[in-house]
């Protein structure tokens, strides 16, 4: 989901479509605080059980395949010689060691982002670079005072087969195409897109036929993802609105930058009508996703701190009921929960024995 390093308050965040994970700190000192958990005990409320799937490296937005049986997810392991973030696919029953690759279904060429698989099983799409360079796009230098995502023109939307076959380019326009998912019933998709000059949200027939765009105000709208029922799509999304925060947004992105410190979630219906605001909490709120029910947003959010942690939250679509949902202290995020409501899987820093790595894991969910 672009990958950067950024220092805040002596914590380490990476960055991917859009991943951030870091040390826990203590809150006293700013020293690093060793805890090796699952699960925390505020959390037995909603999670019956939690696994760990993976052990090692940088793994995130793992989305399910629509028997529930599969996940597909980006990842980064220095052990897989693997140079920046490609995409994988595992049993959703049989966690990985840290050191034998799963099957990668992308080329293993440039940078890629945001998968998920399509009606069938047999496909994913995933977002990647590799037309424009094979090598690993640049990463934007890192500062201490302005946190960027990087918007990599080259970004285009393919479908690949379980073997790694691109069997299908989806978009094919100038610019950045990322950040794709798909209807539950299987019929459409969903993207971002800068080929308007900002970043909108997009929609289109699984085939890539139809495009149309869905959001139309300044600011970058994105990581959106279907109702159960398909009939609205929930997304994070920036508004500029002083004078200085719109210069500032357009400034980053005629240099394929995005800063998203501050980020809420909205709400839209699939034929773009009915807009509406959801969160009004300050800070990043991003990486929506559905509840089960449709009538609640799981979402990963800092608004506590504006720093770290990041962790998960549950509201009701218009706005009320705010829940927290898990309690790491460093970052927890990318919440999807199965076709069957069942079970949720999530990427998190929790059990890293001190390392920077960000793995997954299953929730066994309970209301």
């Amino acid at each position: 989901m672009k990958k950067l390093l950024f220092i805040v308050a002596g914590i380490l965040l990476l960055t991917s479509c859009h991943m951030f994970h870091g040390h826990k700190a203590d809150g006293k000192t700013g020293a690093t605080k060793l805890v090796n958990t699952l699960i925390y005990e505020q959390e037995r409320k909603h999670f019956k059980s939690v696994k760990q799937l993976t052990f090692g490296g940088d793994n995130a937005e793992a989305y399910w395949s629509f028997d529930d049986k599969k996940l597909v997810f980006q990842a980064r392991n220095p052990r897989w010689n693997v140079p920046c973030d490609q995409i994988f696919v595992m049993e959703a029953d049989k966690p990985l060691d840290s050191v034998h690759m799963p099957k990668m279904v992308s080329t293993g060429k440039g940078r890629t982002t945001c998968s998920y698989f399509l009606p069938g099983d047999t496909l994913v799409l995933y977002a990647s670079t590799h037309e424009g360079d094979a090598a690993c796009p640049p990463e934007p230098e890192k500062s201490k005072d302005t946190y960027v995502w990087p918007i990599y023109p080259t970004y285009d939307i393919y479908v690949a087969d379980l073997n790694g076959n691109i069997v299908k380019k989806l978009t094919d326009e100038p610019g950045y195409d990322a950040e794709a998912t798909v209807s539950p019933q299987g019929d459409k998709i969903v993207f971002t897109s800068d080929r308007s000059g900002d970043l909108e949200l997009y929609v289109m027939d699984i085939d890539g036929s139809n495009v149309r765009q869905l959001t139309h105000d300044l600011g970058y709208d994105g990581g959106a993802f279907f109702s159960p029922d398909g009939k609205q799509i929930v997304f994070r999304a920036s508004r500029p609105k002083t004078p200085e925060e719109i210069k500032k947004y357009k400034d980053l992105l005629a240099q394929h930058l995005v800063e998203p410190s501050h980020m809420e979630i909205f709400v839209i219906n699939t034929d773009g009508t009915g807009l509406r605001q959801v969160t009004h909490l300050g800070g990043a709120n991003w990486a929506p996703f559905f509840h089960p029910s449709g009538k609640k947003i799981i979402f990963s959010s800092n608004h506590k701190t504006g720093t770290i942690p990041f962790n998960l939250y549950m509201i009701n679509v218009d706005g009320t009921g705010l829940e927290q949902i898990t309690y790491d202290g460093v970052f927890d995020a990318f919440p999807m929960f199965s076709y069957d409501g069942k079970k949720l899987v999530f990427g998190s820093n929790r059990n890293n024995n001190g390392t920077h790595d960000t793995n997954l894991f299953i929730a066994e969910w309970k209301d």
